[in-house]
């Protein structure tokens, strides 16, 4: 076989690769600015933070206004409150995740002090922007050591039930607190 018709394959690959690239153009992609999604000035917009206090870790910008934070928070993918009432309900134990947009808790493993032989973890879930009873799901599970190693173990129902109905009232008594400033 010649040498020419050899590396037919490999130019044909390569200028149909080339092809494919060019198809990929930004001629058909919309530039997207700020001003599209802006409703405020820029001067509107301060650091928003993880926990909803003013130490807390900066995210992304949030508006200043109250009102706007009442509804579910402008920086937040879930409702202000009840982020802030998980993130206040669960602080006794290890952080390991936080998802703001997502909604998702994940603690880390704790062991309650005098109960060395079981530990627990738990991942809360913030449902929606609006502050309802149904608002957040709290996931609890426990372990007791076996041996050399962690076993899971069955939790109380009325565990998680407990740790939700806290913080739907912390989330009620963050409302009230900013409803009267």
């Amino acid at each position: 076989m010649p040498r020419s018709t050899r590396r037919l394959p490999v130019v044909s690959c390569c200028l149909g690769a080339l092809a494919l690239l060019a198809g990929c153009s930004s001629a058909n992609i919309r530039d997207v600015g700020r001003d599209e999604y802006n409703t405020g000035s820029r001067r509107d917009l301060v650091p928003g933070r993880l926990t909803g206090a003013d130490d807390g870790i900066i995210l992304v910008g949030t508006s200043r206004n109250r009102q706007a934070d009442a509804g579910g928070g402008a920086g937040l993918g879930v409702n202000a409150f009840l982020w802030r009432a998980t993130l206040d309900t669960l602080a006794f134990m290890p952080l390991a995740s936080a998802d703001p947009f997502g909604g998702v808790i994940i603690t880390d493993w704790y062991s309650p002090p005098g109960a060395t032989n079981e530990r627990f973890k738990a991942t809360a879930y913030v449902m929606g922007r609006q502050l309802r009873s149904d608002g957040v799901r709290i996931a609890v599970f426990r372990q007791v050591r076996s041996g050399a190693g962690w076993v899971d173990a069955a939790v109380t129902p009325a565990t998680a039930s407990e740790l939700e109905d806290r913080v739907l009232a912390r989330a009620r008594e963050l409302r009230s607190q900013t409803a009267s400033r």
